[in-house]
């Protein structure tokens, strides 16, 4: 290796130390350069707890504030660059992120996942995920075949409706269905309501509620869906809940609890135990959504 490509090889270790980085010993014997003489670099994992937390801007104006400002939020602060581009271990943690959100919004609910809970499944009128993407609006809406077996192996008129959909996370629903499912079993049965059929929704979004009540005909209809994954969280789950829900209802008209997961947010176990408590004054006041807090308001 000529001394002018030595001396640049050195001053990029040098730079990388001052983060942490370390070069291992290469096989040629020359520190940091393979047997090929290529630069041999060591990064540390991207994606540990300690690396997310890291503070990477060099001399900042108030150290202090930035390390509180820091400690209130999971966003990415304090990220540092390197001239006008981020530097490596930022950009790292952002593609393996990233990775991790594709991972969970093309994923498939694993039917490990569904099986203890009896779940039978069904999709909406959304042909692939491509199409679920892109077509909202089918994704609200079920099947001709969907309808036929909903309506076929359901019970009708429950107090209580419950189903699963993937949503745009599969991970959430692996994470996390099979802990809060059981608080909401045995709370609703311990508050003395009856409980529908449960089935699963591929490619669905929130709107289908309309569509299944159309069919069961429950007084509360519960959907429990992958949320929308961030950078960082993939496998968070939402409980969307809805009294009588009917074509033409809209999210005013629905609860919700959202966040569900271990990873930082709401503990499925709690969750469900919230969501039983919501339930049960739906019951109470014949209502949901922003009428539920008039009403609740009003007693």
């Amino acid at each position: 290796m000529s001394d002018k490509l030595e001396d640049i090889v050195a001053r990029v270790l040098a730079e990388l130390a001052k983060e942490g980085i370390s070069a291992p010993a290469a096989q040629s014997g020359s520190s940091g350069v393979g047997a090929d003489g290529d630069l041999v670099i060591d990064l540390p994992d991207p994606t540990l707890p300690e690396a997310r937390r890291a503070l990477r801007v060099v001399n900042p104006v108030d150290p202090d504030g930035l390390r509180n400002l820091a400690a209130t939020t999971s966003a990415r602060l304090g990220v540092g660059r390197a001239g006008a581009r981020p530097l490596t271990q930022s950009l790292l943690l952002f593609q393996a992120d990233h990775g991790v959100t594709q991972d969970a919004i093309h994923g498939v609910v694993d039917e490990q996942v569904k099986a203890p809970l009896n779940l039978f499944s069904v999709t909406s009128q959304v042909k692939d995920r491509e199409e679920y993407l892109l077509r909202p609006d089918l994704g609200r809406k079920l099947s001709e075949e969907a309808k036929q077996t909903i309506a076929e192996r359901c019970t009708k008129n429950p107090d209580v409706q419950i189903c699963v959909g993937d949503g745009l996370s599969a991970a959430a629903i692996d994470s996390n269905l099979n802990d809060i499912y059981p608080v909401l079993e045995q709370g609703l049965t311990a508050a003395g309501l009856s409980i529908g059929t449960p089935f699963f929704i591929q490619n669905a979004r929130v709107g289908i509620m309309n569509d299944v009540n159309t069919i069961v005909g429950a007084k509360v209809l519960l959907l429990l869906i992958g949320e929308r994954p961030g950078l960082g969280i993939a496998d968070a789950m939402s409980v969307y809940m809805g009294y009588d829900p009917q074509p033409g209802k809209s999210d005013a008209d629905r609860d919700l609890i959202c966040m569900i997961t271990t990873n930082g947010g709401t503990n499925p176990l709690e969750a469900g135990a919230y969501v039983v408590e919501v339930v049960k004054r739906m019951m109470q006041h014949g209502a949901s959504g922003v009428k539920l807090r008039e009403l609740a308001g009003q007693a």
